[in-house]
């Protein structure tokens, strides 16, 4: 098995910053500090450590929708000082990360899982998962924005790939809109919007693959149901754990 995915395996932390920490020499194995991002291991030989500390897979899996409010960062801790999206998860006895992220301003459904192999899935473009959200937008977009958007808008990285976009209700200087993605670059919707015309007010995203926000309020969590859970893995062709996870 590939170091970083151990380490995610291992519910730390995502695959990508696993790589991260391996290349700031970070982790050791039988002892000796590991940079290459190319290395196996095997865990049941090898004593694999991150910052000095033995780690171990996991043996109970957490999966948590939380519903984000505005105004509060997708990180663990913030330097400066701003709300996290942690600060709603204090009563957690496990530690948990967010898979992916959105934006300060921004709300709606953000999931968390110490189940490293099924965030990296998730995350990753090459699985395409749908994510589904509302945005409030200046003024009242016309067919060319729609076309635009269907087909993909020119960005820093290139063509985003197509997105799925209607109209939901105009108002006197803005309109609402519904989009689906299956890509998750950096501020895409608001830089897609700037660059059609048409700049974002409002972000709310209301469904990630197959799990919807539905009638929760800012700040509330739930952990997934089993069957959500099992839908996760489906979407992302992952085999279903034999160890026991925690749904509440």
């Amino acid at each position: 098995m590939r170091l970083q995915k151990y380490i995610a395996s291992c519910g730390l932390t995502s695959r990508r910053k696993a790589e991260k920490w391996i290349e700031e020499g970070r982790v050791q194995v039988n002892g000796v500090i590991v940079t290459e991002l190319g290395t196996c291991v095997n865990p049941d030989v090898d004593e694999i450590r991150v910052d000095g500390k033995i780690i171990k897979p996991e043996t109970e899996y957490y999966y948590i929708a939380l519903y984000k409010p505005r105004f509060c960062v997708t990180t663990l801790r913030d330097p400066q000082g701003r709300p996290t999206v942690m600060d709603y998860l204090k009563n957690m006895d496990k530690r948990i990360y967010p898979v992916g992220r959105l934006d300060f301003d921004a709300e709606g459904l953000l999931l968390f899982t110490n189940d490293g192999a099924l965030a990296h899935r998730l995350i990753h473009p090459s699985y395409g998962v749908k994510k589904e959200y509302i945005v409030l937008v200046k003024g009242h977009p016309g067919k060319w924005f729609l076309k635009k958007w269907r087909e993909g808008v020119y960005l820093e990285e290139g063509k985003t790939g197509p997105a799925e976009v209607e109209i939901l209700k105009r108002e006197r200087t803005r309109t609402w809109i519904r989009v689906v993605l299956h890509q998750g670059w950096y501020r895409q919707i608001k830089r897609m919007g700037q660059v059609t015309g048409h700049p974002v007010y409002r972000i709310k995203r209301i469904s990630y693959g197959p799990i919807k926000l539905g009638n929760m309020s800012p700040g509330e969590y739930r952990h997934l149901s089993e069957v959500e859970i099992s839908s996760l893995y489906e979407i992302t062709g992952l085999e279903k754990k034999d160890k026991r996870q925690k749904t509440g």
